[in-house]
């Protein structure tokens, strides 16, 4: 889980109130909300039950309504996750956390939804649109740097049916790549071999001079490490991109 920091307290009270700023940012957050006994989604729909019974609907309501759905809560489930704390605490407190959610997911849709979520299951970013290599993939995709020194490494993300086009990665010596995966469903194949399946924590070897693709399940986002490994001279020769037959053939 990646680690959560706070600053709000030391940001708003760290001169008039030191003590309390300490607790709110090194203990409330630096210590509770890092402890894994509990999925931090599960701590996040906890935190905005409780501060509705407790009619809290001010800033910090809105501030964990935002955090839940970037911690892969959906539209659907707020929706439920209101509707059931409202039989309990009071229906006029289920209007007010009504009318903050329905800001805070105003522009959600089921495509957002499915992105947050699939960002939530992974803790590298999913990054920008890929626009600079759009013309050789089939689909959305979403490059995040992670390491751009020494050994190049990034995080393709694929939206689901998205592809890359056929490739083969060129070098004097040395070359090739790596691919790990790190959240949902993909598929990598190599020319004139069956398709391999990858799931999180699966690494594919790529040697230099193979043609292969890679990219997305058809019902999954996928998001793999592409690890550059180094070479001298290297270079990728693109390809046609994978027919829609073939593709079409995957499950």
């Amino acid at each position: 889980m990646k680690k959560i920091v706070q600053t709000a307290g030391r940001n708003a009270l760290g001169e008039f109130a030191p003590e309390f700023a300490h607790y709110n940012d090194d203990v409330l957050f630096g210590e509770n909300w890092n402890n894994e006994d509990i999925d931090i989604k599960t701590r996040c729909i906890i935190t905005v039950v409780a501060l509705m019974s407790a009619g809290i609907t001010d800033s910090s309501l809105k501030y964990h309504l935002e955090n839940a759905k970037k911690n892969g809560v959906t539209q659907k489930e707020i929706a439920a996750i209101i509707t059931h704390v409202a039989f309990y605490t009071g229906w006029p407190k289920g209007w007010s956390v009504f009318n903050q959610a329905k800001e805070v997911w105003s522009v959600e849709s089921e495509e957002d939804s499915a992105k947050d979520k699939h960002q939530a299951s992974m803790i590298f970013p999913i990054g920008a649109p890929n626009d600079a290599f759009a013309q050789y993939f089939v689909g959305q995709s979403y490059l995040a740097p992670v390491s751009t020194s020494q050994v190049g490494v990034f995080n393709v993300t694929f939206e689901p049916g998205c592809r890359n086009n056929w490739h083969i990665h060129y070098a004097k010596s040395g070359g090739g790549q790596i691919l790990v995966c790190v959240g949902g469903r993909g598929y990598y194949q190599e020319w004139s071999k069956d398709v391999i399946e990858m799931y999180p924590g699966d690494c594919i070897n790529i040697p230099e001079g193979v043609k292969h693709w890679h990219g997305a399940a058809p019902d999954s986002w996928f998001s793999h490490l592409a690890v550059e490994v180094p070479g001298e001279e290297g270079r990728t020769e693109w390809c046609d991109p994978v027919s829609v037959e073939e593709y079409g053939k995957l499950k």
